[in-house]
């Protein structure tokens, strides 16, 4: 068995929304971290890291209030203005031990993925030989995207102001691209209007 290490970005400082998007809520109240935490926890994923930058108390208080089904590793980037890269190479070091075959990397930007999705994705990287699982809506690529450990070292050493990108673009023939029913990997929530537009 493959075994994969979820990864959630949530490091940013959120200038556009004008606070963290991991401590806005849904329509539940429940923070968007935590509700991601518990679509991975959904998905089975137990081996979950939460990358976070100057807001970590706030976030890690935010977690144990919501009493998460699962442990959480958190990993602090302590200069998050370095870019989301920055922030995922810190919680690769957190996340990546023996035994680590890929990294399931979610944004906090997109809070709405079901379990489903995740659980889809994961069986298809279990069942292919590919390097990069990413899903697809009407041509549109999304998030989460799985990482096997063969581009680990270059997701390292890929440029800042590129980012996961740059391994995107070079390994196009080692990426499948996974159709799914859920137009909620597309979400991108940067600013208050769309906050507004996606939970009302």
């Amino acid at each position: 068995m493959r075994v994969i290490a979820a990864i959630i970005l949530a490091a940013g400082d959120s200038t556009r929304m004008g606070s963290p998007k991991a401590l806005l809520r849904d329509r539940d109240r429940r923070t968007f971290i935590a509700r991601i935490v518990r679509a991975l926890a959904d998905a089975s994923l137990n081996d979950i890291t939460v990358a976070t930058g100057t807001r970590h108390a706030e976030i890690v208080g935010a977690l144990a209030a919501d009493r998460p089904p699962v442990p959480i590793r958190f990993a602090n980037n302590s200069d998050p203005s370095r870019g989301q890269l920055s922030s995922l190479w810190t919680a690769m070091d957190a996340a990546v031990r023996p035994g680590v075959r890929a990294i399931l990397v979610m944004l906090v930007d997109a809070p709405f993925v079901s379990p489903a999705t995740i659980r889809q994705l994961m069986a298809a990287y279990v069942n292919s030989g590919y390097f990069i699982v990413r899903p697809v809506v009407e041509a549109q690529y999304g998030h989460p995207v799985i990482f096997d450990r063969a581009v680990f070292a270059e997701l390292r050493s890929a440029p800042l102001e590129q980012g996961a990108k740059a391994v995107l673009r070079r390994h196009e023939s080692h990426t499948l691209n996974v159709a799914v029913d859920d137009p909620q990997i597309l979400l991108d929530i940067d600013t208050p209007t769309d906050y507004q537009r996606a939970v009302g």
